[in-house]
């Protein structure tokens, strides 16, 4: 989209997304316990991290959001035992992220982390090569500091097509998340410790939460499964971690 173009609609997209985010619905992050443990064999440490996505909002239960679930599923088909935590805030952008994970009081180990931010870079007007330099910013910090060893960032989803937002701003930011997207997966294919998911999500009204914007279960579910697949196929490391319980 030309940047003409863009400024030639900027005040109707402000007014639009002032009453966009007047009238959508406020929904909670998921209750439930933001860590735990499942499967069978040897350790694996898992790290979801982002924005209200990974919080879970759209659902009631953690169970019925992604990290829990997506821990299950790569248990399985790594038939190894998942110590999974979830970091996440509602409104973060990719750099709040970050933040948020410095302000722990410890860094939270992870052997694999799954980073899922974005909307709210685009939502933002967060520059792609901004955005994409707090990506890096992200990878790096989990590596060296929380001894992550790959990091897999979630594309940003096809917000053209989210049905709680009116056109032209629809076709805007979609505009803008496709363009976010591609930055991320060319960055994600020059490292080797980053990939980028590849996730085709089911986004008709009745797959969605109430508000139109963010994921319902149907959503959570299929993004945990392709998750759990790309994180399964990962040549990361030759043999997951020992257990924590286990180790001296």
């Amino acid at each position: 989209m030309s940047l003409t173009v863009k400024l030639a609609l900027s005040p109707l997209l402000v007014a639009q997304g002032m009453l966009t985010r007047a009238r959508l619905p406020r929904l909670p992050e998921a209750a439930g316990p933001r860590s735990g443990q499942v499967g069978r064999g040897p350790g694996l440490r898992l790290l979801v991290a982002g924005d209200s996505s990974a919080a879970g909002v759209g659902v009631a239960l953690q169970q019925q959001a992604l990290a829990a679930p997506l821990a299950a599923r790569l248990a399985q088909r790594r038939r190894v035992r998942v110590h999974w935590s979830l970091l996440a805030q509602t409104g973060l952008d990719t750099a709040q992220t970050l933040e948020l994970l410095q302000r722990q009081p410890q860094p939270p180990l992870a052997d694999l982390a799954v980073v899922v931010t974005g909307v709210n870079d685009v939502t933002g007007q967060v520059p792609s090569r901004r955005a994409l330099a707090a990506r890096e910013a992200l990878a790096n910090w989990l590596r060296n500091a929380a001894g992550v060893q790959h990091v897999a960032f979630t594309p940003l989803p096809p917000v053209h097509r989210f049905p709680g937002l009116p056109q032209p701003l629809r076709w805007v930011a979609g505009a803008d998340a496709r363009r976010h997207n591609q930055a991320l997966r060319d960055w994600a294919a020059s490292r080797a410790d980053v990939s980028c998911v590849d996730i085709e999500l089911p986004l008709q009204p009745s797959a969605m939460a109430d508000d139109g914007f963010h994921p319902g279960e149907p959503v959570y579910r299929a993004c945990a499964e392709a998750i759990a697949r790309h994180l399964a196929a990962l040549d990361w490391r030759s043999d997951p971690s020992p257990s924590p319980e286990t180790r001296p």
